[in-house]
């Protein structure tokens, strides 16, 4: 099916009508795209390609349910469920990340744990899971980029692509993400280890 002069929108109406060339003109359209945007945030072409796969059979089943309603605006959409998918890859995994603080310290401190007394290693434990908690009951934005930062290891260049803003605006949902942790910290009532905070 030669559809280059045939916008998103029509090929989509064509795929609802039951046209699986029009679907597949559309796969052919974006996949590069979608990739690209799913392996700037994995860093693994075999996992990209896995959330590729991933991507596009939500968008079948979204489309198929009726609950497709982007008119005209097809490629911003595929592309927020890919980068959702790989952002969700990253929250899936056990591991914590190092999260360090405006002032240089670090937060989580999960591996060296072997010569710390049992009250110690009980501490980093809590330590680990309330900032575990607070850090998904940050703003969504925020949220968003100290886990790229941070957990990914993305520079900011990579995350102000990846999220569609300026690398100023990235850096400043950074700056008040890291403020919120810390007053989220400093004023809950579990201990924690306090030596993450030392200037």
């Amino acid at each position: 099916m030669n559809n280059f002069g045939v916008s998103d929108s029509n090929l989509v109406s064509h795929y609802k009508s039951g046209n699986e060339e029009a679907f597949e003109e559309l796969v052919s359209r974006h996949k590069s795209r979608v990739f690209t945007t799913i392996y700037l945030i994995v860093k693994d072409k075999y996992v990209a390609e896995d959330l590729l796969q991933d991507t596009f059979i939500k968008v079948v089943k979204t489309i198929k349910s009726g609950r497709y309603n982007e008119e005209g605006k097809f490629l911003p959409w595929i592309l927020r469920i890919a980068h959702n998918l790989a952002i969700d890859y990253f929250r899936k995994d056990k591991r914590y990340p190092t999260i360090v603080m405006e002032d240089g310290s670090k937060v989580f401190n999960t591996l060296e744990f072997a010569e710390d007394s049992i009250e110690s290693l009980q501490i980093k434990s809590d330590t680990n899971a309330l900032l575990k908690k607070l850090v998904q009951e940050l703003p969504e934005t925020q949220k968003e980029v100290l886990i790229m930062r941070h957990y990914m290891q993305m520079s900011f260049q990579d995350i102000a692509e990846a999220t569609d803003v300026s690398i100023n605006t990235a850096l400043g949902r950074m700056r008040y993400a890291l403020i919120n942790l810390r007053k989220k910290m400093q004023n809950s009532t579990i201990a924690y280890d306090n030596t993450f905070y030392r200037k």
